[in-house]
């Protein structure tokens, strides 16, 4: 799980952060405004020319943000699209992100697939006037998708962007969610839109990030649009999210992979533990960076992962203490990013992580099916299984990491075994190196 740092801001970029996903096709190709301009008369009004500097947009003029939207799934993915003044514009190279995340998760082996005709269903909740993610995924991946709103005009226009395209029709249906009668009128997400018997590999959404209208007006910046509906809930994103949680806690399996993007870190924390409290078996973090612009991904699955038994008396290595360097730190993290990262790394397998500040250390306790977890996951910054609880000390790891600063861009890591006899002090070495290669991934140049 990737995350920004010491509260530094990244520079305002016209083209997808060095953090887009590998295989979106805009990480090592940024659009070329020139060449788009040139190919698109349409366009070209909206890009401005200044000596030897890179062409630029005006990101604050809606118009500017939606044709280039539009330019950009008409030239790179073959797609006709539109949207009228107001609604959400999104941005392509950031939506790409989250479909091939949504990639990522499908293709992984943490959760099986019950599907054996390899045919992909999504659900898009609240899929707006723009309905981009189930035309991506079709265009991209072949994908069908439900797209459901609650608004007669996203409806409208999801209807004809999916018209406008006859080679990804037949793969999209837009959905009405109703509105249940309440105090608060609570638009129905998944339950009571999901059909009797239903199934999907995946749901996603870009739920309504604010409170308040005035809260989504406040940066000036860009210029993306967007309805009440479409930016604002009461309770804002957390109130939205934990209701997707809710109908999953009820639909469960019937879907493989339950996703949402979050416009605000802070509140993984709280919705994580919503997870956890209503039996997920696995939770999985990314974040989606486009210029200034971060967005956070969180997927949970009730489908019991598929992972492989460890025969924990098989010994590896029993040393006791153990180390490794991180070298060529980037210059945006401390020895503090790297502790905090390291208590997260063992947490979020479901082990105990006690972290002390003062002596720069965090004391860890995992069980079998944690260090399973650890040793076996594909990602391992992001995935969170959840483990069996612990059944007593002689049975579980325990150890020490500490974290030295040596000189400026280098720390030393080291490991020390608790419990020498512990019937799982042959994992150590392991686990000790799967921290490793996931902390060099992260903090090294």
């Amino acid at each position: 799980m990737s995350m920004r740092r010491n509260g530094k801001k990244r520079a305002r970029s016209e083209t997808p952060g060095s953090t887009a996903h590998p295989k979106n096709k805009y990480s090592d190709n940024p659009p070329d405004f020139a060449s788009l301009a040139s190919l698109y008369p349409s366009f070209k009004p909206f890009v401005f020319f200044s000596g030897g500097s890179r062409p630029r947009i005006d990101w604050t003029d809606y118009n500017a943000t939606r044709e280039l939207t539009r330019v950009l799934l008409l030239h790179d993915h073959g797609l006709s699209w539109w949207i009228p003044d107001g609604q959400l514009c999104p941005t392509v190279p950031n939506r790409s992100n989250y479909i091939h995340w949504i990639n990522d998760l499908l293709s992984s082996q943490i959760i099986p697939s019950s599907r054996g005709n390899n045919k992909v269903k999504g659900f898009d909740i609240g899929t707006g006037a723009n309905c981009i993610y189930p035309l991506l995924g079709a265009s991209l991946f072949g994908w069908s998708f439900v797209g459901s709103d609650i608004t007669d005009v996203a409806l409208e226009w999801a209807e004809k962007n999916v018209q406008s395209n006859p080679h990804v029709s037949d793969l999209i249906e837009i959905r009405h969610s109703r509105i249940i009668p309440s105090e608060d009128d609570v638009t129905m997400v998944l339950l009571g839109v999901v059909k009797d018997n239903e199934t999907f590999e995946f749901c996603m959404c870009n739920p309504p990030f604010f409170e308040t209208f005035e809260e989504a007006g406040l940066n000036p910046k860009t210029s993306c649009g967007g309805t009440h509906e479409e930016m604002v809930c009461v309770g804002g994103e957390q109130a939205f999210v934990s209701r997707i949680i809710q109908d999953s806690a009820v639909l469960r399996e019937r879907f493989r992979w339950y996703t949402s993007m979050l416009g605000k870190k802070a509140n993984l924390k709280l919705l994580i533990s919503k997870l956890w409290e209503v039996g997920v078996t696995v939770v999985k973090t990314t974040e989606f960076v486009q210029g200034q612009t971060s967005r956070w991904g969180l997927a949970w699955s009730f489908v019991p992962p598929a992972t492989r038994k460890i025969i924990a008396p098989t010994p590896v290595s029993k040393s006791s203490l153990l180390s490794f360097m991180l070298e060529g730190i980037k210059r945006q993290y401390s020895a503090a990013d790297v502790l905090l990262s390291v208590e997260e790394f063992f947490k979020s397998c479901g082990a105990s992580s006690k972290l002390n500040s003062n002596t720069f250390s965090v004391d860890i306790i995992a069980s079998s099916e944690q260090c399973n977890t650890i040793t076996n996951r594909d990602d391992v910054d992001s995935v969170r299984s959840h483990g069996s609880s612990l059944q007593g000390p002689q049975d579980d790891l325990s150890f020490r990491i500490l974290v030295f600063q040596q000189m400026p861009g280098t720390l030393l890591i080291k490991g020390s075994l608790q419990h020498k006899d512990s019937p799982l002090s042959g994992l150590f070495s392991v686990v000790f190196g799967s921290l490793e290669e996931s902390m060099k991934s992260k903090f090294c140049r």
